[in-house]
């Protein structure tokens, strides 16, 4: 028995397409992490079950959501991600097999229509298929990673991964994962921010995104991102100097 997993807060414009690609699993749990908008209306009409966390970071939400799990296998996906026919199959015949505990599935982004290759996109894998009795749990509030018992294969067709569609979105995300990350590093109590650290964190994001990563050789798209990247680097840091004033 196969269980999917997603997490949502406020999807009700990706979640459906994500349920009707998911309608091969026998067990299809949507985590509420606090939706206000028709995400849950349109998950049971999709015939997913919903289940509400109070958590408060990542890791909890997808260990909610295992906890809930009645299946033999667990697969998480994302509202805006897609499985396709030829991923179906294959994870239906990787669960048969049972040859690995825990399976990496590579990734095909679409940033603002686009494929990309560049500026850190390549080579995406993500760990979401397991055997639900070798998965342990999830931990890290933020950039959350599962811990396992055994072996980890990968396998070869691509989830779709429909990114960032609209420069709105993007902005919204950006004040959502920049507060998360400064109350972080706030918490760890990070060095103080001054001026040159600021200006040597954009600069190294800089580098790394456009001269590193390339990214630039995806066109508009890529540059829009490469200073997307460098712009949320800053806010991070900004939004982290504002708090240890806040608390002085």
């Amino acid at each position: 028995m196969l269980t999917s997993i997603v997490i949502t807060k406020n999807e009700e414009q990706m979640i459906e397409d994500c349920l009707l690609s998911l309608k091969f699993c026998d067990e299809i749990l949507v985590v509420d992490t606090g939706n206000t908008d028709k995400t849950n209306e349109i998950a049971k009409n999709c015939k997913a079950k919903i289940v509400s966390s109070s958590g408060k970071d990542y890791a909890k939400f997808r260990n909610d959501g295992l906890a809930a799990a009645k299946g033999d296998w667990v697969l998480y996906i994302d509202a805006d991600e897609r499985v396709t026919p030829l991923l179906r199959n294959e994870i239906k015949y990787k669960t048969k097999l049972e040859a690995a505990s825990a399976y990496a599935i590579p990734r095909q982004n679409i940033y603002l229509g686009k494929e990309m290759c560049y500026g850190g996109w390549s080579n995406d894998y993500v760990i979401r298929l397991f055997q639900k009795n070798k998965l342990k749990k999830w931990v890290h509030p933020l950039h959350e990673e599962p811990e396992y018992e055994g072996a980890l294969e990968k396998l070869e067709n691509k989830i779709v991964h429909m990114s960032h569609r609209d420069l709105i979105s993007m902005l919204n995300k950006t004040l959502e994962f920049t507060s998360f990350e400064s109350r972080l590093r706030l918490a760890a109590n990070h060095p103080s921010i001054v001026a040159w650290r600021i200006v040597r964190i954009m600069c190294s994001e800089f580098w790394l995104r456009f001269i590193k990563l390339s990214a630039w050789r995806d066109g508009v798209e890529g540059i829009i991102d490469g200073m997307f990247q460098v712009f949320n680097s800053f806010v991070i840091y900004a939004r982290l100097w504002e708090m240890q004033q806040i608390k002085k």
